[in-house]
């Protein structure tokens, strides 16, 4: 991709739409996708994060002004730097708390979408983290309401959020324009040692002290690792202006050097996109996953993540007993010009050869197939699509064997339709030039599975009858 196109769109009304372009896009990346997206509120910096993963200055959309300039979440898919044979996909999302918007709900649905399709979320703030960084964190709390692990008749008889650490993206924290020492009772910390600190949780049961544990205790229970990076301030504020055309020489040395950090570690340790049950994805697969996901919103119920795999596995391996069926039509395309084979044999081992190649396709391009059921019927379509192709085997042959007799048995017409045979012996005569035509038809090649003589006697029948009959 030359530019980032629009995944998931935000319409004006509240309504979210997954983009036709972008599934086409998807469509095309039969590679795993590592899956990283940017959160945070709107004017931060997302998006010049995910630019410099890509390694360009521009291609996400940055601003200058107050007004938000990514709607709905966006889509970059570029070849992994350090996974060979893995694409990258960088997913920067609407800037959260936008005044223009007014609609929190819209907010939390785009941020479960993120959580949904990443296999790393970076969250973008500024400043420290403190407890107003924890207030725009509060979409994490609302997780248990906008995902179900599993499907929603289980999940509502029990509490699956025990399983969101197994299934969700590895989390990071980003702090942007960070002007602190990062010092704890006297002594050097580390930016981890740092978020492990803010993330602490306080004793008692006050409102208050509940109030302050919940997004900590939800970043703590619901992602399975964390990791902080703290960013010194780029560059002035008119060099910020214009983020887009400032050269690396420009801007401070320590935020060139955090953000080299911040992508080497990206590059290395963000995951492999995976859905319940630990399968890995393709990118056809993530564009599948993020229109079930955003169908079932748009239907008003909770996206599960147990019925994205079912749904998943559906396509999946249908689209596979498709590729698998045409693999096996392609190859026996190209030897149909053999046909007839000159033995069942020869046929059979034809079939065998494009029958394992085809199965080959399907246990590559197939998912969570556990039960068989489309393996199954692929098995039953390879033995309908066999039988076509031996009908056109013996067909073919039935064909050539045709041909053969009838060009042998041009003379031996011709002489009854001119009488030869017409005379005393002429029976004796017609009987031994039969023979030697039969002779001479066994000595043909290429006439296929329908050779036998059978063939050839209801011919001499014929032929027997014309003389009977002129005679």
């Amino acid at each position: 991709m030359e530019r980032p196109v629009c995944l998931i769109e935000n319409h004006e009304d509240g309504t979210i739409r997954v983009n036709q372009e972008a599934l086409e896009i998807l469509s095309r990346f039969t590679q795993k996708v590592v899956v990283v997206a940017v959160v945070g509120k709107y004017r931060t910096g997302k998006s010049y994060l995910m630019n410099r993963l890509v390694g360009c200055k521009n291609g996400f959309s940055l601003g200058s002004t107050v007004q938000s300039m990514t709607k709905g979440i966006w889509m970059w898919c570029v070849p992994h730097p350090v996974k060979r044979g893995h694409t990258l996909v960088l997913l920067d999302t609407e800037g959260l708390g936008d005044v223009e918007k007014g609609n929190s709900q819209n907010d939390s649905w785009i941020f479960a979408l993120a959580v949904l399709l990443s296999s790393t979320l970076v969250f973008n703030s500024m400043g420290t983290i403190d407890q107003q960084a924890m207030d725009q964190l509060h979409y994490v709390t609302e997780l248990t309401e906008k995902i179900k692990v599993k499907s929603t008749e289980q999940a509502d008889l029990e509490d699956d959020s025990s399983e969101f650490k197994r299934f969700f993206p590895s989390f990071v924290w980003c702090v942007r324009d960070f002007n602190l020492q990062l010092q704890m009772d006297g002594k050097d910390i580390t930016e981890d040692e740092y978020l492990k600190s803010a993330l602490k949780l306080k004793p008692g049961m006050s409102v208050a002290v509940r109030n302050y544990n919940l997004p900590r205790e939800c970043i703590l229970h619901y992602f399975h690792s964390h990791k902080c990076f703290v960013f010194d301030r780029p560059a002035s504020k008119l060099a910020l202006q214009n983020m887009d055309k400032v050269q690396d020489s420009q801007l401070d040395p320590a935020f060139i050097q955090q953000t080299k950090k911040f992508c080497e570690y990206i590059y290395e340790k963000s995951p492999v996109k995976a859905l319940s049950g630990g399968y890995t994805i393709t990118g056809r697969a993530l564009g599948d996953v993020a229109v079930s996901y955003v169908e079932a919103i748009c239907s008003g119920s909770i996206p599960s993540m147990e019925n994205a795999v079912v749904a998943l596995a559906k396509i999946e391996n249908s689209r596979a007993v498709e590729d698998a069926l045409s693999q096996y039509g392609e190859m026996m395309a190209l030897h149909v010009h053999r046909f007839p084979t000159e033995t069942q044999e020869e046929f059979l081992n034809l079939d065998k050869e494009c029958h394992s190649e085809a199965v080959k396709v399907f246990m590559k391009l197939s998912f969570n197939d556990t039960d068989q059921e489309y393996q199954a019927k692929l098995i039953e379509a390879l033995d309908n699509r066999k039988a076509e192709y031996l009908q056109r085997n013996e067909e073919a042959s039935e064909r050539r064997c045709r041909a053969i007799l009838q060009e042998l048995s041009a003379g031996l017409e011709k002489g009854i339709k001119e009488g030869r045979f017409s005379v005393p012996g002429g029976y004796k005569m017609f009987t031994e030039e039969k023979r030697s035509l039969e002779t001479e038809y066994l000595k043909v090649k290429g006439k296929g599975v329908k050779r036998g003589l059978e063939l050839s006697f209801i011919i001499y029948r014929d032929l027997e009858l014309s003389f009977i009959l002129i005679f």
